[in-house]
């Protein structure tokens, strides 16, 4: 097992550590007016106040010095830290021989696809072919242009709460209004089922009492005729939606959804962008359920540093797509190839170790957050797997009603002060996420908690 003291060399001990006597400070300021200058505001972090200058693990520095504790790592993107010293080794290494590749074999993305292939979930591992991205976004649209191909039919079924990217086929299954309102028409034949939301259950029900009813939903329009799913190809779910509000489905649940697509005949694809790469204590969330996809998509920690992503998808059904019709100029290039394997070594070796300490670490978080949220009335629900930990913020316990946007506000920006980056998702936006590098020590888990307990309180 790692030791703690291992983990703590590889960010910056001080943090958290404020300089400037504001946030953001002068320096920090003046970057980010030129940004809003030059840069597009339609980018994931509008206009976050924060303007990053370096990183080291779970931690980053301002432009003012300012050293934060980072519970985001770039949105679960950073699952080995920033700048970790054998990603970067292994980066310098391969910068003397190849870097750009283009969209043909080489032996930096051959030896990743065999690597990938050897990490899938059971039902894809060691059987599968990848289709390189950049992004979750590009994997998605992969996935659904494959399956129209692979299945000959032209519908698929997404969940309420969806977010599986921003292009066009991807967004037309996210339900994010910020990302759809005034974007569309979408592409067609997309139909949206309830997610398992069991703290804000739409079918009014708890569980286990529920029967779960929601997955018995799905099967019924699935399964029933005059439903108008008549031509699903196949299902997309995240085991534990992320943007969504960090809501994990409950035991029995992926089971029953992955029945109704086997009679229906739709292909059941697993997205894992922001729950995978052993984000939730496994390698893949849906390892938690015992269920096998036919189709992985994945990003974001795979790659860390560099983007890296992808499309993972059973043999056989990889060998109905044609040959050259989906190119990708940059996909899966030599030098993000050996940052991605070298993400990939750093998570599995001695026996997943740093994966296996998510779960734990995980578990000990959310225990410090829910003996923590008892004397606070705005902290409603604690929820999640390992380091992808929801926090959902209500006006108090009994009514559940969403915490309004300025307090929201308020709390973001008082942990900012406090030299903690931490940042909200879900439908109403009101669930922090603590989603930071699987490489945070104890130490920086527990400051960050108890900033974020006496900052809500402050509030």
């Amino acid at each position: 097992m790692i030791s703690e003291k291992e983990l703590a060399e590889l960010s910056y001990a001080e943090a958290p550590q404020m300089i400037s006597t504001g946030v953001p400070g002068p320096k920090t300021q003046k970057y980010i007016e030129v940004s809003t200058e030059y840069e597009s505001m339609a980018r994931g972090g509008g206009r976050y106040p924060l303007v990053m200058a370096e990183g080291k693990g779970a931690t980053v520095k301002d432009p003012d010095g300012n050293v934060y504790i980072d519970i985001t790592a770039g949105v679960a993107v950073n699952a080995v830290g920033r700048c970790h010293p054998r990603v970067i080794k292994a980066m310098k290494d391969q910068m003397d021989s190849l870097m750009h590749a283009v969209d043909v074999a080489s032996v930096r993305r051959t030896e990743l696809a065999q690597k990938v292939s050897s990490v899938m979930p059971p039902g894809l591992r060691d059987n599968c072919i990848t289709y390189f991205a950049q992004s979750g976004s590009g994997a998605v649209e992969t996935a659904v242009k494959f399956v129209r191909k692979i299945t000959g039919r032209s519908q698929i079924a997404a969940f309420h709460g969806a977010y599986h990217g921003v292009f066009l086929g991807a967004n037309s299954l996210t339900t994010g209004d910020q990302y759809r309102k005034g974007y569309g028409p979408f592409i067609p034949g997309v139909i949206h089922l309830p997610y398992p939301y069991c703290y804000r259950c739409c079918f009014g029900l708890e569980y286990p009492s529920c029967n779960l009813q929601c997955a018995q939903y799905v099967d019924y329009v699935l399964n029933t005729p005059y439903t108008g799913a008549d031509d699903v190809g196949a299902v997309i779910i995240e085991a534990q939606q992320g943007e969504g509000g960090y809501v994990p489905t409950p035991p029995g649940y992926l089971a029953i959804v992955k029945k109704a697509c086997e009679k229906h005949g739709a292909l059941y694809i697993s997205d894992e962008v922001q729950a995978g790469a052993g984000r939730t204590g496994k390698m893949w969330c849906i390892e938690h359920y015992g269920i096998e996809p036919d189709m992985v998509t994945w990003g974001k920690g795979m790659g860390g540093d560099v983007a890296m992503a992808g499309l993972s998808l059973r043999k056989d059904l990889a060998a109905k797509i044609v040959d050259g019709s989906q190119p990708n100029t940059f996909a899966a290039n030599a030098l993000s190839s050996v940052a991605s394997m070298t993400n990939i070594d750093i998570l599995t070796e001695n026996d997943a170790a740093l994966i296996k300490r998510a779960g734990v670490l995980g578990e000990e978080v959310s225990n410090q957050l829910r003996e923590g949220a008892k004397d606070i009335e705005v902290i409603g629900d604690v929820r999640g797997k390992g380091l992808m930990i929801g926090i959902e913020m209500v006006e108090d316990k009994e009514s559940r009603k969403p915490l309004n946007g300025d307090a929201l506000g308020k709390i973001v920006m008082g942990l900012l002060q406090r030299g903690i980056v931490m940042v909200p998702c879900g439908r109403n936006g009101n669930v922090f996420r603590f989603m930071p590098p699987l490489v945070l020590t104890r130490e920086h888990a527990a400051k960050a908690v108890d900033i974020f307990l006496e900052t809500v309180k402050t509030v």
